[in-house]
């Protein structure tokens, strides 16, 4: 079963302030979690972003929609011939 937190984008990295690892989701950018491994900042960052999700919802709240399922305005078609130009 695929959770909704699930869906987002997490990103985990090295922190040397904090001298910790930290994790942040791309859709709420206000979130962090920091942790001794990449796997506990990796769970932290998910479940923080599974409870403000459940508060969002609960208060009627706007939820960020996961980046993988935006469609951008940015994107474009190109087209490409198969055939070969004669020199």
């Amino acid at each position: 079963m695929i959770l909704e937190n699930d869906r987002y984008t997490y990103r985990i990295t090295w922190s040397e302030e904090d001298n910790e690892y930290l994790g942040w989701c791309a859709e709420f950018p206000s979130l962090s979690w920091l942790a001794d491994s990449p796997e506990s900042a990796f769970k932290g960052i998910r479940q923080i972003v599974a409870e403000v999700v459940l508060d969002m919802r609960a208060n009627n709240e706007t939820i960020p929609q996961p980046l993988a399922t935006k469609r951008s305005s940015d994107q474009f078609m190109v087209g490409v011939s198969s055939e070969t130009p004669q020199g």
